[in-house]
Parts: C-alpha cells; structure tokens; sequence
C-alpha cells in the first residue's frame, strides 16, 4: 500500500449562501427558525458537507488511481469548530489533506483500506473556522447481492 499521508487536494472557494442554508435546513428539518428567516443566518452544524458540490476532482486529496471508487463506504463524518460557526456571506477556502490510513482483515475476508481525511475551512485571510474528519473506507471484494 503506497503511503498517502499528508497528501492535499487543490484548495478551493465555497460561498456560504443564504438560500443552500435554507434549502440544507429544509432537507435536515433543523427547527431553528433563523436558518429560514435571518438575512445572514449562521449555517447549520453540518452544512459543511455540502462543500461536496463545490469540489472538483483535483480537490480530492486521494490521487484517483490510488483507490477503487467502486468500493468505498463512508466510514464516519465529524464536524469540529475553532469559533462561530460559518454565516451567509462568508466565503470559506477548504483543502482536503489525508491525515491517516491503515488497513484491517475484514469480517468476510479480504483487507479494508481506511483514509482519515480532514478537510479544513479557512477564512480568505486564512483564519481556521472548521475541520471535517472523515474516514473513507475501501473494501477488498464488492459487496455480495
């Protein structure tokens, strides 16, 4: 298994907009009314997901020949904030690092290949306002039917 650990992906813009927040806590069910009605609402916990559909391919910390998409599971996501949490208006620079991989014998044979990825969100000055920890898991054999 070649050593991934420290590789970035390509840094990239996410614009904290007021309608996504709205639309996020529609989807979620959030009950806090200031994600609806404030004009710069702050985003919900876990808005930052949707930084997914900001990134292209180069943000992407894992190299795409490193690692077989079609067997990846979605390990475990954690949100952790450095102060207040993002607002509408703000636009936030995220870069994807692999911090930490390792493998496992799985239950049903076969090795699992584990990537902890954190992403970070920073100000355009450069200030740190969120990380996302996530740990992205590929499977040594498809999953049975």
């Amino acid at each position: 298994m070649s050593d991934l650990i420290g590789a970035t992906g390509q840094p990239y813009a996410m614009e904290i907009e007021r309608g996504k927040i709205r639309e996020f806590a529609r989807a979620t069910k959030a009950r806090d009314g200031s994600y609806l009605n404030d004009p710069h609402p702050v985003a919900p916990p876990t808005f930052l997901s949707s930084a997914a559909f900001w990134t292209t391919p180069a943000s992407s910390a894992l190299d795409p020949g490193s690692i077989n998409w079609a067997r990846i599971l979605h390990g475990e996501q954690e949100f952790v904030f450095h102060g207040p949490p993002p607002r509408a208006g703000q636009t936030l620079v995220a870069q994807q690092r692999v911090e930490d991989q390792y493998e496992k014998e799985g239950r049903r044979g076969g090795t699992m290949r584990f990537f902890v990825l954190v992403t970070e969100f920073r100000t355009e000055d450069g200030e740190l306002v969120a990380e996302s920890r996530s740990t992205v898991i590929e499977t040594s054999k498809a999953a049975s039917s």
